[in-house]
């Protein structure tokens, strides 16, 4: 490893990507991590301005998540959503009276003019977390299907109607206006940069609405540290999600391959399970054949170190 150079940048969605930030977590030290999160799930309900994937990340790092859901905090009741119910309330989107907290304290502090990614700092000091984790961007932005049911909005998409819809078409409103967040362009211009990883999230609704922030793709791409990304495909499935499906109804092959020739353009070196290895030869980048599959806390932090290994071998 690197002595001179520390710091790690993570782009990171939902369930999948926040194992691996939470193995990076173990090897990285502290605020040298930096957690750049999806926005583009972002939603009002109830009208409450929900984050889940900010919020999966930092229950996963606070050591709080459900490890059975995967998504909200461990332990949770469920009181609020049975009173809602029987009002008559929308149930469809679950809100675990734990998990009620974080919204309705984000929802006041967004009301007084208080930036996400300042609320999400002083969550992540309050839960005893040491990397820092931000909002892709304070700038409103929400990620949009074109379905073979017409538009719709991210979580009607998702949760509402269980991905069942066949993806055509995505768009990231507000992107093109939403400024990258200072501090990510700042660590990306960092001299003690030592890797950009791009975490095996699905690359279309997690990572892409990252990258359709103007200037960022130019800017990771520029940047002197090498990128590294992980696949979130094992053996032609996704590992969790609609990944495969909707690489499907996209017009892609469903493989490790592909998802490295999705990021051609901004990777020097690509992760990939040990059940794809016959496709390592097919990329003409780097690659390392690992374990990708992270089932428990030791593949997570071996994953992580096999990552940012192979970010060190470009540097050297």
């Amino acid at each position: 490893m690197s002595t001179t150079r520390q710091r790690v940048v993570a782009l990171c969605g939902g369930v999948g990507g926040s194992k691996l930030v939470l193995g990076l977590s173990r090897v990285v030290a502290g605020d040298n991590l930096l957690v750049v999160a999806n926005t583009g799930d972002d939603f009002e309900h109830c009208s409450l301005a929900v984050s889940p994937d900010l919020d999966t990340i930092m229950y996963t790092l606070a050591g709080i998540a459900d490890p059975e859901r995967g998504w909200g905090r461990s332990n949770e009741t469920w009181t609020f959503m049975s009173a809602l119910a029987a009002l008559g309330g929308a149930t469809w989107f679950q809100l675990g009276d734990g998990d009620l907290a974080t919204h309705v304290e984000r929802t006041r502090r967004l009301a007084a003019g208080e930036p996400l990614s300042e609320i999400t700092r002083d969550f992540c000091r309050r839960l005893g977390i040491g990397a820092t984790v931000l909002p892709m961007s304070d700038g409103r932005v929400r990620t949009r299907l074109r379905t073979n049911e017409g538009w719709l909005d991210f979580q009607d998409y998702f949760v509402r109607r269980r991905c069942a819809p066949a993806v055509l078409e995505l768009a990231y409103e507000g992107a093109d206006t939403a400024a990258p967040h200072p501090a990510l362009i700042a660590a990306l211009q960092d001299p003690q940069l030592r890797a950009v990883v791009i975490c095996p999230s699905n690359p279309f609704i997690s990572i892409a609405p990252i990258l359709a922030l103007p200037r960022l793709r130019q800017a990771i791409a520029d940047c002197a540290a090498p990128v590294v990304a992980v696949s979130p495909i094992i053996g032609g499935q996704s590992v969790k999600g609609p990944t495969a499906k909707m690489m499907k109804e996209l017009g892609h092959a469903v493989s490790a391959g592909t998802i490295g020739r999705l990021y051609a353009d901004l990777i020097d070196t690509y992760v990939l399970d040990q059940a794809d290895a016959a496709e390592a030869a097919t990329l003409g980048i780097p690659t390392t054949v690992a374990h990708t599959l992270m089932t428990t806390l030791a593949d997570r932090e071996v994953l992580a170190r096999e990552v940012l290994a192979s970010a060190d071998r470009i540097q050297t």
